[in-house]
């Protein structure tokens, strides 16, 4: 970059800036070069990671949204776009843009991952005891779920936390429980 202040490494700046925890300076660097190349795809999609680091996921989805305007194929957009919508309690657009990422790249293991748990649309398969017993709205709680995922039963939690979005999509710590669960699920798949 000192070198040459007018190439594209300042996207791998940024994401360097982001992934040390400077999530403002790679937000400015970002802006900054996206005024010279506002079709470079990879550093818009740095800037909605930074975004939403920096806790505006609305702005991060405006960013992925000119992404996906430019090139509606993008999965990685689509994989970000459905975890944004997600992070703001819009599950339905978070479902369509993950079928979508799938759809796009059927190797993309995690955007499979979240679409099998969003899908599930409350439920929980089986007969077992428990799963009769969640299927009680009664028991559709923060509290039970909250038990259930530190007992380990993260499919059951996270299902719980979707029935409460259904209710109340703006109910913060139930979408922060759920991307919880989500994490929790996808790091037990990639031990496995």
């Amino acid at each position: 970059m000192a070198r040459d202040p007018g190439s594209l490494a300042f996207a791998a700046l940024a994401d360097a800036y982001r992934k040390a925890g400077r999530s403002r300076d790679a937000v400015d660097l970002c802006r900054d070069g996206l005024q010279r190349f506002p079709e470079y795809a990879t550093a818009r999609l740095i800037l909605a990671k930074a975004l939403l680091d920096e806790g505006d996921p609305e702005a991060a989805l405006a960013e992925v949204r000119v992404i996906l305007g430019r090139n509606p194929a993008d999965a990685q957009a689509h994989r970000l776009a459905g975890e944004l919508e997600r992070a703001v309690g819009r599950v339905p657009d978070a479902v369509a843009h993950l079928r979508q990422a799938v759809a796009l790249d059927p190797s993309d293991r995690e955007s499979r991952l979240q679409l099998e748990t969003l899908e599930g649309d409350g439920r929980v398969p089986g007969t077992s005891a428990l799963q009769r017993l969640l299927a009680d709205d009664t028991f559709a709680t923060m509290s039970f779920a909250t038990l259930c995922l530190h007992q380990g039963l993260v499919d059951e939690a996270a299902q719980i936390f979707l029935r409460i979005l259904r209710r109340d999509p703006l109910h913060h710590q139930a979408r922060r429980k759920l991307d919880e669960a989500l994490r929790i699920k996808t790091q037990k798949r990639k031990g496995s």
